[in-house]
């Protein structure tokens, strides 16, 4: 089990998101999902999870920051996954809330099926949102849809309607993006009522959710709820992208009532913005394990394997694609 670690860094260091991280996390996402790739269809979910994550951990080492894991990790987990309050990094430069997905999708990496990724986000220290393990209610879109024209208190029909009159389109041309679950269901069926098509995911709602923010994908709004992680990644995404994601938590019992209190939400039932999840400069990576709407699965060959990866930057939004070839017998921490 790895242990938990603080550092300190110079605050003046730790006053912006060092472009030259980019390529560094671009690394580090590219190990997790060259990692899990090992295990894809292989029907062992825990497996793929585990080598995702110790490959994270290990190419971490090497990152110029002082990062302390906020997100997507839990307090006391099992041994092998990452536990909230480890620090990452080598520990000098940046202070560095780091987020973390090593394989998004484990289920589907196991099956073999689409959407699948490894993704992280890092934030300067104290700005990305850490929420417990609950369920968050969200909706997501692109770049260039007004402040207060989408609101999770409106009906999903009337945040479609919405939508189309800001694209200038029929509702029936929007597509929506929403995690097959049943406790979707409702939501599907008041979105077929204003004829939009839907694309249900099986998993993957973090680059379901970010897809909105990239044309290419054909995606126009996420909906629906998923893990609360998920979405505080989502949205460190699509600011780099100029979209916009609300979020709500969705707290059953008292235990997770007091873990969001905990977490220092006082009031779980407000509707959170991008300002309360990522208030500030962020930065983004994402590798795809298998196919997805965001990029292409790994491919294994014999001695080498090829990684499609996406890194974004808030301060200057900055999207870089990068098609990496990497000779499998050199593979390493620095990579």
């Amino acid at each position: 089990m790895s242990s938990v670690a603080s550092f300190s860094a110079d605050p003046v260091l730790s006053a912006a998101l060092d472009r030259n991280l980019a390529l560094d996390v671009a690394r580090v996402t590219e190990a997790a999902a060259i990692a899990a790739a090992r295990y894809m269809g292989r029907g062992d979910e825990r497996a793929a999870d585990l080598a995702a994550t110790a490959a994270m951990r290990e190419a971490l080492t090497t990152v110029p920051m002082a990062g302390t894991i906020t997100l997507g990790a839990l307090a006391d987990p099992d041994d092998g996954l990452f536990r909230l309050g480890e620090g990452v990094g080598n520990g000098t430069g940046l202070l560095i809330d780091v987020g973390v997905t090593p394989l998004e999708g484990a289920t589907i990496c196991a099956m073999g099926a689409p959407n699948a990724t490894a993704c992280m986000a890092l934030a300067r220290k104290g700005e990305l949102l850490a929420v417990p393990p609950v369920y968050m209610e969200k909706i997501a879109v692109g770049p260039g849809v007004p402040e207060g024209c989408l609101s999770l208190d409106a009906d999903p029909a009337e945040n479609i309607r919405a939508l189309a009159k800001v694209r200038g389109v029929p509702a029936e041309a929007l597509l929506i993006c929403v995690l097959d679950r049943p406790r979707n269901e409702a939501l599907v069926d008041r979105v077929r009522s204003t004829g939009a098509r839907i694309t249900l995911i099986s998993d993957g709602d973090v680059s379901g959710a970010v897809a909105v923010g990239l044309p290419e994908t054909g995606v126009d709004m996420y909906m629906g709820s998923g893990g609360a992680a998920e979405g505080v990644l989502a949205a460190a995404g699509l600011r780099c992208l100029g979209g916009v994601l609300q979020g709500r938590l969705m707290v059953r019992g008292d235990s997770e009532k007091a873990a969001v209190r905990a977490a220092g939400i006082t009031d779980p039932d407000r509707i959170l913005t991008m300002a309360d999840m990522v208030p500030g400069e962020t930065m983004f990576a994402a590798t795809g394990v298998t196919d997805g709407a965001l990029l292409r699965g790994v491919r294994l060959h014999a001695g080498s394997a090829r990684s499609s990866t996406l890194v974004m930057r808030s301060r200057t939004g900055t999207l870089r694609f990068i098609d990496t070839r990497h000779d499998l017998s050199k593979l390493s921490a620095d990579r």
